[in-house]
């Protein structure tokens, strides 16, 4: 089969497609008819830097997310065909992942699917629409009433979390950091676009004096100081996303303002019954993934530069087949 594999940390470039075995199905675990998976950052930080961890053991098929068909079902349950997405618990990372023709993959991490969108449309849902529905709806546990601040509006992520906020009526402000994605914003929803040009507190205090009910920090630890102070008296901010970087000296007595709640998303612990929950939605509302462009395997190097240069309006997909 043709795979991805991560022999050590390298550049996007540097990313070739090689020939490997099919691998052999084991008890415990299913083999997977890969036909798409979405680009995710974490695997440009595995690719770049994650690699050389003592934690992680290379040659290492790359991809945290994929969609496909059961190919063999070993001991499960599932049957050969079923459609189904599988992600995180260790993919791409303890074990081989998405970025390959076939995944082995433990059972716990695959789940079935019953939608009638295409391949590309599904790989563009796994991981970023867990991601986000986990963050709003059981973390902020965001309601009609809600003012919702999205820091870093313009990701994958931060695209599909206004369409989510959207469909419930709550009110929508997301920033992002160029002037020219002010009005790409307002066409995905959002009810107000902001510009990251240091003057967030002064632009969001201008329509609500008094702060927002919520925000979800995709940009990470480096704006959180200042998100929390975007927040109305017992707001609740969840942090999801660190696409600024890391924060060094954060001390959580002093740094989170009183009278704020703090609470973070982790998408390493997928069950069936969320992943049901967001096709429900999905199909509720009849929502479309944003999708920023879509590749062929051999490309995977383009894929990764694309997202790497922040040039992706959407989820970056790779088609297998």
């Amino acid at each position: 089969m043709k795979a991805v594999i991560l022999e050590k940390t390298c550049t996007a470039k540097e990313l070739t497609v090689s020939n490997v075995p099919i691998p052999k199905v084991k008890p415990g675990w299913v083999l997977v008819k890969i036909k798409a998976f979405g680009i995710n950052r974490s695997e440009l930080i595995m690719r770049s830097v994650e690699g050389d961890a003592g934690y992680i053991s290379l040659p290492r098929i790359l991809g945290i997310e994929c969609v496909g068909e059961i190919s063999d079902s070993s001991d499960s349950e599932f049957k050969k065909g079923q459609h189904v997405v599988a992600l995180m618990g260790g993919m791409g990372r303890s074990f081989d992942g998405g970025y390959a023709e076939y995944a082995l993959l433990p059972q716990k991490n695959v789940f079935t699917v019953e939608t009638d969108m295409s391949w590309e449309e599904l790989a563009a849902v796994p991981e970023t629409y867990f991601t986000v529905y986990g963050s709003l709806f059981h973390c902020l546990q965001i309601e009609s009433s809600d003012t919702l601040l999205i820091r870093g509006g313009t990701s994958a992520a931060g695209l599909v979390a206004i369409q989510l906020a959207k469909c419930i009526g709550s009110v929508v402000l997301a920033t992002t950091r160029k002037s020219e994605n002010l009005e790409i914003l307002k066409q995905h929803g959002a009810d107000y676009a902001l510009i990251d040009d240091g003057t967030i507190l002064e632009q969001l205090h201008y329509v609500y004096p008094d702060g927002v009910t919520k925000v979800l920090e995709f940009i990470g630890p480096s704006t959180l100081k200042e998100s929390m102070k975007c927040l109305s008296n017992h707001g609740v901010i969840c942090i999801t996303g660190i696409l600024g970087g890391a924060m060094d000296n954060f001390d959580p007595i002093k740094d989170i303002i009183n009278g704020i709640y703090l609470c973070s998303f982790f998408s390493n612990y997928p069950t069936q019954k969320s992943i049901d929950d967001i096709f429900c939605y999905i199909k509720k509302y009849n929502l479309k993934p944003p999708i920023a462009k879509v590749f062929s395997l051999k490309d995977v190097a383009s894929a990764h530069l694309l997202l790497e240069n922040n040039m992706a309006m959407g989820k970056v997909v790779v088609l297998v087949d």
